[in-house]
């Protein structure tokens, strides 16, 4: 028996050292090295894998909320601007006492001393209106300070109805000559003046009396030998009034029913004469 065990204990060696070298220069690894690097790899790789997802998550959530932050903003933006536009819009209808600047402007021209108004009877009035050119313009009147709230509210409906007035100046842009603004169609009210053919004091000399777009809507008179005349020249296709054509104020015309809602009497109506074209009010 003795003779056996050096020869196994030699074996046993050899086996021992080949497993040895395996291990070293096999680059093998155990079940337990194996698993904890495998669970390495794999918490590794769920990190490596869920990352992106989770990254791409707080990415879209980023997204989401500065979209949200942007919407919010560029509604608060509009609301801003649109409540700008409404200031602007409402701060572009107003009336005030006369400026040195507009009385230096008038005086000697639509406005000349006299006792029956004085400049402080009288208010200028700033509107925004539609033209011709369906574009929203300036306009600016002066008119006797009891109709002045009434000419606001007035010219500002009709901006809101887009109604086409061609152009409101002062008078005095035409020298105060009234026939040079009818004939320009031009709207406008306060002019120290007399009613054309006579020697009365017209309305328009209070500040009490306004014609809208002239030209398309004549002053007519009848006169007794049968004869009309007619203001301003080149106007007279409008005098038919059963005509259809634009900017013609009639009763189912906004404008008049506007002045009239606000207490006015329309040339239209009168008798003896038409002048279709102006409104006036009683002080």
């Amino acid at each position: 028996m003795k003779q056996y065990i050096k020869p196994i204990a030699i074996i046993l060696g050899i086996i021992l050292i080949a497993s040895a070298l395996s291990r070293v220069f096999g680059k093998t690894e155990s079940l337990t090295e194996y698993a904890a690097r495998n669970q390495k790899s794999e918490m590794i790789e769920t990190q490596e894998t869920a990352s992106p997802e989770s990254d791409t998550e707080e990415t879209e959530t980023q997204t989401e909320s500065s979209t949200e932050a942007e919407t919010t903003a560029d509604e608060t933006e509009t609301s801003i601007e649109d409540a700008s536009s409404e200031d602007d819009l409402i701060y572009s209808f107003y009336y005030e006492p006369l400026s040195e600047e507009i009385i230096a402007k008038i005086t000697g021209v639509s406005y000349v001393e006299n006792e029956n108004i004085s400049l402080d009877d009288l208010r200028y009035v700033h509107i925004l209106h539609y033209n011709f050119n369906d574009e929203v313009v300036e306009g600016e009147l002066i008119c006797n300070k009891a109709i002045a709230q009434d000419l606001l509210e007035i010219f500002y409906e009709l901006y809101l109805a887009e109604y086409k007035i061609e152009k409101v100046c002062l008078i005095d842009e035409y020298d105060g000559d009234d026939t040079a603004s009818m004939e320009d169609n031009n709207t406008s009210c306060f002019n120290y003046r007399v009613v054309d053919g006579t020697t009365n004091l017209s309305k328009h000399a209070y500040g009490l009396a306004i014609d809208i777009n002239p030209f398309y809507n004549p002053y007519v008179v009848f006169k007794e030998d049968g004869s009309t005349y007619i203001s301003p020249e080149g106007s007279e296709p409008y005098t038919d009034r059963s005509a259809d054509f634009p900017y013609k104020i009639d009763e189912n015309d906004l404008c008049y029913k506007l002045f009239k809602e606000h207490g006015f009497t329309w040339g239209g109506n009168w008798n003896s004469c038409k002048d279709y074209q102006h409104f006036q009010k009683a002080q």
